[in-house]
């Protein structure tokens, strides 16, 4: 998948049964160490390429890559045709733990919260409210219901991580082929 803006430029390619090889550059470190963990804990092989202007801030960059990812997670699926749809994990970090469900249901909607008064930063350049419009971009893109919910954490390093940790987790349960099943699994019998 590419997005190309006046902004940005982003090349990501997503192979869902794989084994967790990643190959990722944004220019934005913290986010760079986010995605690895989405592709060595979901076990996907996942390469992006983006470049940015960075010289205004990181959102940009952030989001088109964000988006991007669930326009190639959506496509990376197909028809969805023998997954098991549904997933969820909790990933611990420390003092914090990330309970993450998703649905690759084809509707995007997604409920997200995490302690209050987390540090504004991570490092120089990555903004934690940044966190939030990650996912709201993936959403949108994935076409996917997505819930993350944080109850406790102290450090926003690991309030963050271990949300992509579990978002990786649910995403390869959902994803993964159920060897029981056949077709679509919806009653509707699209996604």
């Amino acid at each position: 998948m590419e997005r190309v803006t006046k902004e940005t430029s982003v090349l990501v390619e997503v192979g869902l049964d794989g084994t967790g090889r990643v190959d990722v550059s944004t220019g934005v470190g913290f986010f760079d160490h986010m995605l690895a963990q989405l592709g060595k804990h979901g076990l996907f092989d996942l390469t992006v390429k983006t470049e940015g202007d960075l010289h205004i801030d990181a959102h940009h960059t952030i989001e088109d890559t964000a988006l991007a990812l669930g326009a190639a997670f959506r496509e990376a699926l197909g028809d969805k045709s023998g997954i098991r749809r549904f997933g969820s994990a909790s990933c611990p970090l420390d003092e914090s733990l990330a309970q993450v469900t998703v649905d690759l249901s084809g509707r995007p909607y997604l409920v997200h919260s995490e302690p209050e008064g987390m540090a504004p930063m991570i490092g120089p350049e990555y903004d934690t409210t940044m966190t939030r419009h990650i996912l709201e971009s993936l959403v949108a893109q994935a076409a996917i219901c997505l819930h993350v919910h944080v109850p406790y954490g102290r450090n926003a390093h690991h309030i963050v991580e271990a949300q992509f940790k579990a978002l990786a987790r649910a995403l390869r349960e959902a994803s993964e082929l159920d060897p029981r099943a056949s077709g679509v699994p919806s009653t509707k019998g699209v996604l």
